[in-house]
């Protein structure tokens, strides 16, 4: 009989380790694909800021008198560029965002302009860039999502806290995006 009973404890204590381990390596996995969702956002902010230059360029030879709006895209850039947390980025990226809708709200008034190949291109471009970004930030939050559960259910958010995991920010989309639209009857 007592070889029956340390047996079983025996039994019991590996499959908690097993258990453990696979909570911490659950938790582990999941950090790091927050991680590297987070760095391809990042990379294509980083492409979208490596195309405004040569828009504010283009723009700039068609609307020279539109600085304001070229400085504001400009500033909103730095601020990207500038930014070291989720949410410093986030606010960063919306303002980005509405400065360049800005911007091509008023390229809609030079035709000129927005014939222009380049122009066109850029756009195109941006257009794409901006798809990759909502994508890719889709895809954060939603890692996010899983790893925030992971930290906050139980058992494994005992295991979050006794390894110093820390709850993930979500990437917010700009208030234009998040706004319930007006409905007339």
């Amino acid at each position: 009989m007592d070889l029956l009973i340390w047996i079983i404890i025996i039994i019991l204590v590996i499959i908690v380790i097993v258990t453990l381990i696979h909570m911490y390596n659950n938790l582990v996995g999941l950090r790091n694909r927050v991680k590297n969702s987070y760095a391809q956002i990042d990379v294509q902010l980083k492409r979208r800021n490596d195309l405004i230059p040569n828009l504010v360029e283009t723009v700039k030879g068609y609307a020279s008198h539109e600085k304001g709006v070229l400085e504001e895209v400009t500033k909103a850039r730095t601020g990207v560029m500038n930014a070291t947390t989720v949410e410093e980025t986030s606010a960063a990226d919306n303002q980005l965002t509405g400065a360049l809708k800005t911007l091509f709200a008023v390229a809609e008034n030079y035709p000129d302009l927005k014939a222009n190949s380049n122009f066109q291109q850029l756009q195109s471009e941006l257009t794409d860039t901006e798809d990759k970004i909502s994508y890719a930030r889709q895809f954060y939050n939603d890692v996010v999502l899983k790893y925030n559960n992971a930290c906050q259910q139980f058992p494994s958010s005992i295991m979050a806290r006794m390894f110093g995991f820390k709850e993930e920010t979500y990437f917010e989309a700009p208030a234009s995006e998040t706004a319930v639209p007006e409905v007339k009857f």
